[in-house]
């Protein structure tokens, strides 16, 4: 029986963190796949907090939150690093990485809200593309150092998670036009990083159900 355990959803982007600093790290785990129609009772008993995805489960022991599994999972396995060793660059990389993770509620206020709240949201995501659009400039790959690290793990809702569901919902945020930099980094991140990444297709047929769903509802 493995002593690591992963209890996630294939189609969120929190999950696939944990999945890819698993493999990094090359640390075999089991995978289970959970149901938030229908929470399982290890879910329930793993994170009754938030009773949310990702959770890892080592030697019997819940973590929950992201994030903090990313930097568990450094701090306790060997293999290559996924936080960098210097103190500044590590405080960078928890900067930019609490600055993504901030901007997930103006995401979904642009994509599954109307009116005066989905402007709001809108206002605010165009901010952060254009500090990341700044920041990325002059083909920066990546977010701290010269390698790929944390902050670019967390980064993959911006590179692959928010251009669906803009597909999905016909609400528009990134143009090459006004985020050229960042559209860059965007398609090399996905093509390079496409084996730690769900096939879009599949995302895109999950969230136009989930749209659908959302609209019905209303």
């Amino acid at each position: 029986m493995a002593n690591v355990k992963l209890i996630g959803l294939w189609y969120s982007p929190f999950s696939k963190r944990v999945e890819w600093a698993l493999k990094i790290k090359g640390v075999e785990y089991e995978y289970i796949e959970d149901d938030l129609q229908n929470k399982s009772l290890l879910l329930l008993q793993s994170n009754p907090i938030h009773k949310a995805v990702p959770v890892l489960i080592h030697n019997g022991k819940a973590l929950c939150e992201s994030s903090v599994i990313l930097e568990y999972i450094d701090e306790t396995f060997e293999g290559p690093s996924i936080l960098p060793k210097d103190p500044y660059d590590r405080a960078l990389t928890r900067f930019w990485a609490k600055f993504l993770d901030d901007k997930g509620l103006a995401i979904r206020k642009s994509i599954f809200f109307k009116g005066e709240e989905q402007e709001k949201g809108k206002e605010e995501v165009y901010e952060m593309l254009k500090v990341l659009d700044n920041e990325l400039k002059d083909n920066k790959k990546y977010f701290v150092g010269d390698k790929f690290g944390f902050v670019d793990i967390v980064a993959n809702a911006a590179a692959l998670w928010l251009g669906v569901l803009e597909e999905v919902s016909g609400v528009v945020l990134v143009t090459k036009e006004k985020y050229p930099n960042f559209c860059g980094w965007r398609d090399e991140y996905c093509t390079q990083n496409k084996e730690y990444l769900p096939p879009r297709d599949e995302l895109l047929a999950h969230y136009q159900v989930y749209i659908q769903r959302v609209v019905a509802s209303k």
